[in-house]
């Protein structure tokens, strides 16, 4: 059974290590822990302005993590969606239960649109995002504070459904 849990700095290099295996073995994206300063400081980075940053717990390891950073005009970014390959699927249905959890939390502190950065060559990601009620939108109608990242082209934007008339 997959248990979210909010960020706790015990389990910190389990996530390092999740993300960096995701990123550099399975999809070969040339980055480094060193290039992710936020995954050593999430307190200051994610939840200081009323973001979070959750895991996904199976038989006491992380198997997969979700992030959120709350931006301006009750708007929030997701980072750092990542799922071990085995706990990906509906047997498991980690990275719904993941989103699930941020979208009730967005529900619940007021922010209304959540946006997103991912690459094309995410195909997999960019679905799920989908089925989810995302739409992609072009670089230029992101809002002005949304944090960009260097390798993301593809972006997209969710109205959170509470908030929808």
């Amino acid at each position: 059974m997959i248990q979210i849990i909010p960020f706790h700095k015990d389990l910190q290099n389990q996530i390092v290590d999740l993300i960096l295996h995701i990123q550099q073995i399975e999809f070969q994206i040339p980055i480094t822990a060193e290039d992710q300063p936020d995954l050593f400081i999430v307190d200051e980075f994610y939840r200081k302005n009323g973001g979070q940053f959750w895991l996904a717990i199976y038989e006491g390891k992380v198997v997969g993590s979700i992030a959120l950073i709350r931006i301006g005009n009750n708007a929030g970014v997701i980072r750092k969606m990542f799922v071990q390959k085995e706990f990906r699927g509906k047997e498991f249905r980690t990275a719904q239960l993941l989103f699930d959890t941020l979208e009730d939390y967005c529900t619940a502190s007021g922010i209304r649109n959540v946006y997103l950065g991912t690459m094309d060559k995410l195909g997999a990601a960019i679905r799920f995002y989908e089925k989810n009620g995302f739409e992609i939108i072009s670089k230029e109608a992101l809002p002005e504070d949304f944090p960009l990242m260097p390798v993301d082209n593809v972006f997209c934007r969710l109205k959170i459904r509470k908030f929808q008339s």
